[in-house]
């Protein structure tokens, strides 16, 4: 749309009008271009290509497969929404390679609310370092861990 929503929505119903579309057949153009016009900063496509992210839905669609669906459907498993919820957290996290800035975060969050005043001891430090190393994928295969 190239930043031009608006005038797409306004083409939507001038074509309508045009046609002299009774309401039955004009209702659903009208909901396109009331969703058009109150939409209109998230369909910036133009702006979002050029700055390389994915558009289409297919590419989102393949992610959620790819990060619940094959993680969530294996066979005789049973997820309580709690520990679904946290399986994905750290899932996402491995896939999007942030998994070992987590664990650094995490280690230091869990010491200063545990220890406020005192600095963290080199073997906190060293915990962190080897869950972090740990969590390196190994393989392409992310059934096999998280």
């Amino acid at each position: 749309m190239e930043g031009h929503a608006r005038e797409v929505a306004i083409g939507l119903r001038r074509a309508a009008t045009r046609a002299r579309l009774r309401w039955k057949k004009r209702e659903p153009v009208e909901k396109a271009a009331d969703y058009i016009e109150n939409n209109q900063q998230r369909l910036c496509y133009d702006q979002a290509l050029a700055q390389g992210l994915p558009i289409a839905t297919g590419v989102i669609e393949g992610a959620g497969r790819h990060l619940v669906k094959d993680r969530m459907d294996i066979t005789g498993a049973r997820w309580g929404l709690v520990r679904a919820e946290a399986v994905l957290k750290l899932r996402s996290l491995k896939v999007s390679g942030d998994l070992n800035a987590y664990w650094a975060f995490h280690f230091r969050r869990e010491h200063d609310r545990n220890y406020p005043t005192a600095p963290i001891p080199g073997s906190v430090k060293e915990a962190a370092l080897r869950v972090a190393m740990k969590s390196q994928p190994r393989s392409r295969s992310l059934h096999a861990t998280c």
